[in-house]
């Protein structure tokens, strides 16, 4: 998963962009009621998690539980939605580890189909299976004496976490294909946009490895849980990619500001990152146009003005509690839509005609 990317904030681009910052003139009197960039480049978070941007209550309570457990050997579970940067969190604790200077692995487990993934994640001997020419060294070999990430781990199927368990608590493992057992020294960050609680109560995730998992939980906040670090975040990505095109640009007016603070951002980080990246490439100014407008119909969304009633209400009462069921997975294997016996496409054209969002 790309969610390294959505909250990169190298201690480089900041350098830079504080030294262009200290170069230009003060906004003049006329931009006194829009945002300039030395506003926020000046409100930091602390140097260990330079990677990371923001100062919110929200965010902090998340970074101070890294702090505690990056010393410890403990397995970490980091949860939070899709695109809100827990890949950013895992790498944190690494950097903060006696592991530091050993290697991060990382696999993510929804990218990869679920007949290779135990080739992924332990390797195999050549001739192992068709297709296998030659040897491979699995994740848990690659990650020794360091550090293993794995994204979306309740995608890993229900007939492979028993090897997986095994692994994290005995540290030994075979290739597939293979009689040699093979002893490792890994700690284990694990990440998921699930509820595996749920999951291991409709009997898709084992409850041990669900507890051996969850020796230290971290939750990532949502952006709209942590608004105030929007402005933080808009400056960021806006002095990334405009130093990427070869463009400047010292403003964003006043009323931008608010529309993405006000924003819901249901793609969270990413989302607000990519949303920036087009604003950039249509700004050939020093002021950044952003294409607000857009953001508005999603705003209104929550509030519905037609009443839903009778035999549309009872529909969207039964797929309301199907969603609620698989944490909202709408396709796949365990998704609401084959819990419904219905198709996803199907599903979805539903929800929209019924209103349903999270």
């Amino acid at each position: 998963m790309a969610e390294a990317a959505h909250l990169d904030f190298r201690a480089t681009d900041l350098l830079h962009a504080s030294k262009e910052a200290d170069s230009r003139r003060r906004p003049s009197s006329t931009h006194s009621q829009s945002s300039s960039s030395c506003d926020y480049l000046e409100g930091r978070t602390r140097p260990e998690f330079e990677e990371i941007v923001g100062e919110s209550p929200a965010l902090t309570t998340a970074l101070n539980l890294v702090s505690q457990v990056a010393p410890t050997d403990s397995s970490v579970l980091v949860l939070g939605e899709t695109g809100t940067g827990k890949e950013l969190v895992a790498r944190a604790v690494h950097k903060l580890s006696c592991r530091s200077e050993k290697a991060f692995v990382k696999l993510n487990c929804a990218a990869i189909p679920a007949g290779l993934l135990e080739s992924e994640l332990f390797g195999h001997e050549k001739g192992a299976f068709t297709g296998a020419i030659a040897q491979k060294t699995g994740r848990f070999e690659l990650a020794d004496k360091g550090t293993l990430f794995l994204d979306e781990v309740g995608d890993i199927p229900l007939e492979l976490q028993p090897k997986l368990l095994r692994v994290l608590q005995e540290q030994e493992f075979e290739r597939l294909g293979s009689n040699h057992t093979h002893k490792v020294d890994v700690r284990l960050i694990a990440a998921t946009h699930r509820d595996l609680a749920v999951m291991v109560r409709q009997g898709t995730f084992r409850e041990d490895l669900y507890y051996r998992l969850k020796v230290f939980p971290i939750q990532v906040p949502a952006l709209r849980q942590r608004t105030e670090d929007i402005p933080k975040l808009v400056w960021h990505f806006t002095g990334l990619y405009a130093r990427r095109m070869n463009q400047r640009i010292e403003e964003i007016p006043t009323e931008t500001m608010e529309a993405l603070v006000r924003y819901r951002w249901p793609g969270n980080v990413r989302e607000l990152q990519n949303f920036i990246e087009r604003a950039v490439i249509l700004s050939p100014h020093l002021v950044l146009r952003a294409p607000i407008l857009e953001l508005e119909p999603h705003s209104s969304q929550i509030q519905p003005n037609i009443a839903i009633t009778g035999l549309a209400q009872v529909q969207r009462d039964h797929i309301l509690r199907a969603l609620a069921a698989t944490n909202w997975v709408v396709g796949g294997r365990n998704g609401a839509a084959a819990r419904l016996g219905m198709k996803r496409t199907s599903l979805v054209y539903k929800m929209k005609k019924l209103r349903i969002t999270r």
